[in-house]
């Protein structure tokens, strides 16, 4: 059994090698005594099937080279040759083929030799020829013989070549599920963890709180649970009192991105770790109970009187075991299998650049970098603007009330002196779109009310310019962006990011 990465994919795969020689010669039979080439593997069935079973897509390829002998049969005879796979079934199919499909590969592609046929090795020339392929319907994998007969005219000759099992991805690391309402919820049988606990998952949600999981029994119970926007609780009771577990992250984890959550509990300790963040470990008591006893079923997404869950929950394994989230979703209301969310069929529906933000009984479209508004952002909330126009906002700090607001903006509207809080941002974020026949001219102006200032001008020869001073020297900072014509009446997006004197650039 061999694992390798393939960097030239940047895929790991896992290969499982044979003992059978590419292009094994295949000698002259009768149809009564079929010439039988058996597999033998550098890993036990049990163990490949293990391998192909919970993994997320295999292959194994398949060659049959041939001259005057016969592979399939095609189009409606009895196969000469045939190969088994997995249970010891035969199947009747080659590679490049599927599942109930008496073809080769090119029968599926139509470009065999003689359109007759649906495979090369059919037309049954004097010729070399060959039929070979991929067979990837994993369930049926791994090759375990083939089975070669039509060699024992004269002049008939066949190799057969077979290669690695190889098999890439974790099927159950996306075994997901959503949860859309609050009082929906997963019922599996209850959970073996007596005297030991390994659970792990992940989670995303926009959700402030919300139970992930729940057993319980007479008194015992073990339960997790997103208890604020920045803490997982791992709580349970063994028959000594109630024992809780908290992490507490510095990020938000109802951001809607991938959070991990590992807990552990055994008869000396129980752990709790969320993401890369410091394992929280509590000891157990040296003395009392240690056998956890449970009796109800477990409850994923929701708990009895409490919140449920609200968000996709994936990759759910219980001491070793993968519940399949996937499968019982199917059947359950309010509960749908998969975390691919509305934005993939309906984000396409955001539009000019708008950004569609999954919600669990929907979906919504961010417009706030771009020039439109409005449900799907196609409003456009834009200006024209003649020449010599101009409009001006007064930004205020935090804590000014919208009176105080108000008498300033109006002050500032006819005495340009007059001054605004200053702010004194160390960032900024900026994004706007225009269009142009006109140069040069000056499309935004910020400043600090200060000697601090950041432009954005179209330049005499059409090249869009940031200038900018953040205090320290005499002259501005020039900074000609593209050297396009930018004043072509096309529309154009700018997007500028600044963290002290760094400054991102994007147009």
């Amino acid at each position: 059994l061999v694992i390798f990465p393939s960097l030239s994919e940047d895929k790991v795969w896992t290969t499982v090698y044979h003992d059978l020689q590419m292009q094994t010669s295949v000698g002259g039979n009768s149809l009564e005594k079929l010439s039988v080439l058996q597999l033998n593997y550098s890993a036990s069935m049990d163990q490949i099937s293990a391998i192909t079973s919970s993994a997320e897509y295999c292959e194994q390829f398949i060659s049959y080279s041939c001259k005057m002998s016969r592979l399939l049969n095609t189009p409606e005879g009895n196969p000469y040759t045939w190969w088994v796979g997995k249970a010891n079934e035969k199947h009747y199919y080659w590679g490049g083929s599927g599942p109930g499909i008496q073809k080769c590969a090119c029968g599926i592609e139509r470009n065999c030799t003689d359109p007759k046929y649906y495979c090369n090795c059919d037309a049954d020339y004097k010729q070399w020829r060959k039929d070979t392929g991929m067979l990837s319907y994993k369930e049926h994998l791994p090759v375990s013989q083939v089975v070669v007969g039509d060699v024992d005219r004269p002049g008939s000759e066949a190799k057969i070549s077979v290669g690695p099992v190889r098999c890439q991805g974790d099927r159950n690391y996306w075994n997901a599920a959503s949860f859309v309402t609050s009082s929906s919820y997963l019922h599996f049988s209850t959970f073996q963890g007596e005297t030991s606990a390994d659970i792990s998952f992940y989670f995303k949600t926009s959700a402030s709180d919300g139970v992930f999981l729940e057993n319980l029994g007479n008194t015992d119970f073990i339960k997790l649970e997103l208890k604020s926007a920045t803490e997982v609780s791992f709580s349970f009771d063994v028959g000594n009192g109630p024992v809780e577990i908290v992490v507490r992250s510095p990020n938000q984890l109802n951001d809607d991105q991938w959070h991990r959550v590992n807990a552990e509990r055994n008869v000396k300790q129980a752990s709790l770790q969320v993401d890369q963040l410091p394992l929280e470990v509590r000891k157990a008591p040296t003395e009392g109970h240690t056998r956890l006893e449970l009796y109800s079923q477990l409850y994923v997404g929701a708990a009895g009187g409490q919140r449920g869950f609200l968000g996709c929950i994936r990759s759910l394994r219980m001491n070793g075991v993968t519940l399949d989230l996937e499968e019982r979703a199917k059947v359950t209301p309010g509960v749908k299998p998969g975390c691919s969310g509305h934005c993939t069929s309906y984000g396409m529906y955001c539009a000019n650049g708008g950004k569609c933000v999954e919600k669990y009984n929907g979906y919504s479209c961010d417009c706030s970098k771009t020039a439109y508004d409005g449900p799907f952002c196609i409003k456009d909330v834009g200006a024209f603007f003649e020449e010599g126009m101009w409009l001006r906002y007064n930004f205020h700090s935090p804590g000014t009330s919208m009176k105080d607001l108000v008498s300033r903006t109006l002050l500032s509207s006819t005495d340009p002196e007059t001054t605004a809080p200053d702010l004194n941002l160390n960032k900024e974020e900026l994004s706007f779109s225009f269009s142009t026949t006109k140069s040069p001219c000056v499309l935004l102006y910020i400043s600090s009310y200060t000697q601090d200032f950041m432009a954005v001008l179209v330049k005499p020869s059409g090249n869009l310019q940031i200038r900018y001073s953040l205090g320290g020297t005499k002259e501005p900072y020039n900074i000609d962006v593209d050297h396009r014509n930018m004043a072509n009446g096309q529309p154009h997006t700018v997007n500028i990011t600044r963290n002290g004197r760094d400054i991102v650039l994007q147009v």
